[in-house]
This record gives C-alpha cells, structure tokens and sequence, in this order.
C-alpha cells in the first residue's frame, strides 16, 4: 500500500462509517487515530507529528468566534417557546386566508421571519404544523401541498440571517460572519419568492388544492386584525435589525461595532425580554431552552474534536493534494467544480446533517475553491442553500420526522380529523427540494445573487505596483546633516576620556 492510494481509501472509510449511524464525532476520532497508527507504522509520518493534535483541540476551544452558537441558540430557543409563532400563524392566517393559496403565503412569510429570529429548524416545523396543519385541513387543502409547505418554510431558518449555519461556515472559511450574512439575503428572498410563486402557480392551475378560507371564518377584522399582525412583526424587525445591523450584517452597513459573540449576547437579552413582553417568561421555559442550547453546543464541540483529529491526519497522508488534484482537474473550471461539489453535497446531505458537512467537508473543499479564484462567500452561501435541502429529503429529512411525529399527536388528540400519511409528507416534499434546487442552480449561474450586497473587494495588480525611490539630489541633504550630526557629537564623546585620571 502506498500513501497515495491511503488518501482515497481514508476518505472512503469516512463515507462508510457515516452510513453506519453510529454518533459522528466518536466515529471521526476512532477512524483518525486507527488512520494514524497505520501511517506511523507504515512511516509516511512520525508519531512527533501527532503531537500537534492537543494544540489544534486546544485552538477549537479557544475560538472566540464559536462562542457566538450557544447565544444564537438560546435567543432562537426562547423565541420558539414564548408563542411568537402562534401569534403571528394566527395573524397572518386570518390576513391572507380568504386569498387562494393565502394560508400557504402565511405559513412561508411567518417560516421566513421566524428562521429570522429563532434558526431551529425543529421548533419552527413543529409550531407551525401545530397552528396551521388543522386550519388547512379544515378548509380543504391538498395534503401533500399542505405538509410540503410546512416542511419546507421550517428549512428556511438554514439560510435566512442570523443563521447558526452561516456562522459555523464563516469560521471554516475564514471570512467575516457579517459578510457571509450580507452574501445569504439575496438567496434567502429569493427563496421565499420562488415558494410564493409556486404557491401562486398552484392556485391558478389547481384551484381546489388551495382554497380561500371563507370570510365569516374571520374572527379579527380592519384595525384590530393589522395591530396583531404588527405586533408580532415589529418587535421581532427591531431585534433582527438590532442583531445583525450591530455586526454590519444588513445590506448598506458597512461598520460593525459588535462581534458575532457580543451580537449573539445582544439577541439573546432581546429575546427574554421579548418573551416577557408576551407574559410567558417563566422558570419551565428557561430551563428548557438552557438544556436546549447546552445539547446543541455539546454536539458542535464534540464533531469540532472529532473533524479536528481525521483532518490533521488526512492532511498528514497528503489527502488536502489528493482532493485538490481531483477536483481542479474537473472540465469546465469554476462552474463544473461548484456543479461536481455541490452534487456531492446534495446526496451527501441524505445523511449527514449541516454541522458535519460544515466542520469535516468543508475545510477539505474550501482551499480549492480559494486557489480556483471562487469568491469564498459566494462559495459558503451556495453551500448553505444547497445543504438545507438535508432537511427535506425524502425519508431522511429531519423537517419531515417532525413533521411525521407532530401529525401524529394531533391526530391522536383529535385537532387533525384524520391521520396523515406518511406517503403524503414525502411525496409532498419532493416539489419543495426542486424548487430548493433551482435556488442552488441560480446561485450558481447567478452570484450577483450573493455578492450584489457585498463591500467591493480592493484588489491590487501586484505587477502594477510600483514603488518609487528618491534622487540622489534629495538625498544629499539628508547625507550632509548625518555628516554634520557626527562632527557635532565626536568633540562630546572625547571630553569623557581627556578628563580620565
């Protein structure tokens, strides 16, 4: 065996032992180590060169940036428990609904203000599903359309702003959290555009799969219906603007005057005071969100080590040349790399979800791109549209177990009045990844998606740069006060000695 070919087959015992199950950041440390004592014996490297490993884990733990997860995690933690879902659900529902299609525009406008403010996924479905799922069925909704769009608007809290995604994805690539952020609004409009349109589509060719909801079902009209709808949208714009505008995160903010972390403490103030604001702030539900939170960011800590240890040694066995060779020699250069990468990113997402594609994938493909000349920001915002789509894949997709399993206690309890299939979830979530889809293909051919917001980068032609020296008759002067400097202070240095017994 030779170390060129050990590369490609640690990289392949990487793909097996995900399809296995078992927990990913233990299985990325055993593959490591067992990779590591086969390289030591076999002499591509000394075992002093393992040395550097307790120093890389040290560093993860040490990363400042990485602080920013617990806060953004406790913020969205508590906005999904403190019924700001509900509230705007209601509202909104009873805005759109009498409109065909109104209760699918509801559900994506509020998936898009909520993935906004709170960025979990689980909680977003499942509040969701809990208000509007009965509501649709009552009035005649097609089932598939009904629990797609449930589904699909819970993923687009991966890449709408603040998302916990684009932080872990500026920290691998090296860019500033604020400019990944600025790069993820044009897709994430565009997102919510394209499910809007679809929507729309659906009511003029299919009417009876999206019907209106009749008036008298109303029971908010005029003033008192606008001020419950603004009441749920101002105080969440004033946190979100407050949030991102203070790390130059918003289009047309070019300064920050907080880092991620100290914005991510930032927001999580601002929602506990939003949370008490809706009288539901209480011991039950900080509990829960703490445990919450202290669960998400043990799993990202532990992936951390555990990438950390089968990187060190896949850069050890020459795999960061490997993987480089074989992606720079594809056809088609930068537009049949992102089409090979994001490919394999697509199908790699049936099993892995973004925090371990982020942290073990992507330190592998990101220099790539940089020496391709790929706009790195564009690179990890193209990424993250492409990896929502993880959620939503039929039968792996998580947004569909939730989906699954709150269909499940509401029919149980009897909100729902009967039981939803699960052939439904999933051949209803097939529309919705073509649709995630075509975002990624756009953000492919289209990076002004991304970059139309971004500062323009100041490049400099080094093979321009010219650096002129001064004449010799300018610098004669300067020469003569040096000389006229030492005849001043020789006379000074000799008295010392004269006067010497």
């Amino acid at each position: 065996m030779s170390m060129e070919n050990f590369a490609p087959m640690m990289f392949g015992g990487l793909i097996l032992i995900m399809l296995i199950g078992f927990p990913v950041a233990f299985s990325l440390s055993a593959l490591g180590l067992l990779c590591a004592f086969i390289a030591i014996n076999m002499g591509w490297f000394q075992p002093e060169f393992m040395s550097a490993l307790p120093l890389n884990v040290f560093g993860i733990l040490s990363n400042d940036l990485l602080l920013a997860i617990p806060f953004f995690t406790l913020m969205g933690a508590v906005l999904e428990k403190c019924g700001l879902a509900e509230d705007m659900l209601d509202s909104m529902g009873q805005l759109f609904g009498p409109v065909r299609g109104g209760l699918g525009y509801s559900v994506i406008i509020v998936g898009f203000i909520l993935g906004a403010i709170t960025g979990t996924v689980a909680g977003q479905v499942i509040a969701m599903a809990m208000i509007s799922l009965p509501v649709m069925m009552r009035y005649g909704y097609n089932m598939r359309y009904a629990t797609g769009v449930l589904a699909a608007s819970g993923t687009i809290t991966q890449i709408v702003p603040p998302s916990l995604v684009l932080v872990v994805l500026a920290d691998q690539l090296g860019k500033s959290v604020g400019d990944m952020y600025k790069g993820a609004w044009g897709p994430s409009i565009l997102q919510v555009l394209i499910f809007a349109l679809y929507t729309f589509l659906l009511s003029r060719i299919k009417p009876e799969h999206v019907p209106g909801v009749p008036k008298e079902a109303r029971t908010l009209n005029g003033w008192a219906l606008w001020r419950k709808c603004l009441r749920g949208i101002i105080p969440s714009a004033i946190l979100i603007f407050a949030v991102l505008g203070s790390m130059g995160g918003l289009p047309g903010i070019d300064t920050a005057v907080a880092t991620p972390t100290e914005a991510g403490a930032m927001g999580a103030v601002g929602a506990l005071i939003l949370a008490a604001l809706h009288r539901r702030l209480d011991w039950p539900l900080m509990k829960e969100a703490m445990a919450g939170t202290m669960r998400i960011t043990a799993m990202v800590v532990f992936i951390l080590i555990g990438s950390r240890v089968f990187s060190l040694v896949f850069q050890g066995v020459d795999g960061g040349i490997w993987i480089e060779h074989m992606l720079t020699n594809l056809p088609g250069g930068q537009t049949g790399f992102l089409i090979v990468v994001n490919i394999f990113i697509f199908f790699l997402a049936f099993f892995l979800d973004f925090f371990e594609i982020a942290f073990i994938i992507l330190p592998m493909l990101g220099p790539v791109a940089d020496k391709m000349g790929i706009n790195l920001i564009w690179f990890g915002v193209l990424l993250c549209v492409n990896m929502q789509t993880s959620f939503m894949h039929p039968p792996f997709g998580f947004a569909l177990f939730y989906l699954r399993g709150i269909s499940d206690t509401l029919f149980k309890n009897g909100s729902l009045p009967k039981r939803v299939l699960s052939s439904d979830i999933y051949m209803g979530a097939i529309p919705w990844v073509m649709l995630q889809l075509v975002l990624v293909v756009i953000v492919i051919f289209v990076p002004q998606t991304v970059t139309m917001f971004l500062d323009e980068e100041v490049k400099v032609d080094l093979d321009k740069v010219q650096i002129e020296a001064p004449a010799e008759s300018d610098m004669a002067p300067a020469n003569d006060n040096v000389d006229d400097i030492f005849k001043d202070a020789a006379p000074a240095a000799e008295e010392p000695a004269a006067s010497a017994p």
